[in-house]
């Protein structure tokens, strides 16, 4: 039986590292897993992924940021998502259209109404069965982000204030009590938040 997780949380909140375990894990218990990720999954992914987030010669605007990212999505979902789930695999994303609410509705302060039609559409009808948020301090995420040196990309490095308003987008969310959102604590150790996320598989 084919299902959908899908991870959210602000950067630094550790959200890749945990959909890398759970995928691990479920894998060794037998379940066919894909892990995947937006953005950047697929040529035209990829292609979109380096033009927003790694090149920094090119000052995207925000709405042109909405739309690079939505794009990405719907290649993603019907080229990659919706045949695995076809297949009946249990697919793992690192980052869904959640991310978009948050980050372009909130973050880049971008009209909600809009950003809200627009994700919903490019996800293609396909929604997440479960969807975990990790729950992390702003201050504790950004001082790991730190810790990633070379490894930081554009939306890393974005000030105080534009991190804040992403968590804050997530915590509008998690107020409308949507079920398949599942708020877990994340700013102990990889393994207490690990154990946290399986008992949902238990």
């Amino acid at each position: 039986m084919s299902r959908f997780i899908t991870f959210e949380g602000i950067d630094g909140s550790g959200k890749s590292t945990q959909a890398r375990l759970l995928a691990d894990y479920l894998s060794s218990k037998g379940t066919k897993v894909f892990f995947t990720k937006e953005p950047g999954e697929g040529k035209l992914g990829e292609a979109i992924r380096n033009e927003i987030l790694d090149r920094r010669d090119i000052d995207i605007q925000p709405y042109a940021e909405l739309c690079l990212f939505c794009a990405d999505r719907a290649q993603h979902v019907r080229e990659l998502i919706l045949p695995k789930l076809k297949d009946g695999y249990t697919v793992i994303c690192d980052r869904y259209y959640d991310s978009t609410l948050a980050y372009q509705g909130s973050g880049r302060e971008l009209d909600p109404d809009l950003v809200l039609r627009m994700a919903v559409a490019s996800s293609l009808g396909v929604e997440p069965d479960v969807t975990f948020f990790l729950s992390v301090p702003v201050e504790q995420a950004l001082l790991r982000l730190k810790d990633r040196g070379k490894e930081r990309n554009k939306m890393d490095e974005e000030p105080f204030e534009f991190h804040s308003r992403v968590d804050e987008g997530y915590r509008q969310l998690i107020e409308k009590g949507i079920p398949r959102i599942k708020v877990i604590e994340a700013s102990g150790s990889l393994e207490a938040t690990q154990m946290e996320i399986r008992r949902f598989f238990e």
